[in-house]
């Protein structure tokens, strides 16, 4: 079967099953992470962070205060 005629039989599925689906794939893709590439560019970003002598955090009610502002 093809990706693109596994896509549409899919799709064909209730949007509940789909979900169950994804997780399932989901589940085995993170059972080995050692077989998921990671980007150069990923490496370099966590290379640059964790050279920054003073990081800057937030908390997660500073975080959650910018993308959901009380109303």
């Amino acid at each position: 079967m093809t990706p693109k005629a596994l896509l549409e039989e899919i799709l064909r599925l209730p949007v509940e099953e789909r979900l169950e689906l994804l997780e399932e794939v989901w589940d085995s893709i993170a059972a080995d992470p050692t077989q998921v590439p990671v980007p150069e560019w990923h490496k370099e970003e966590l290379a640059r962070r964790l050279a920054d002598p003073s990081p800057q955090h937030l908390t997660w009610d500073e975080v959650k205060s910018r993308f959901f502002p009380p109303d």
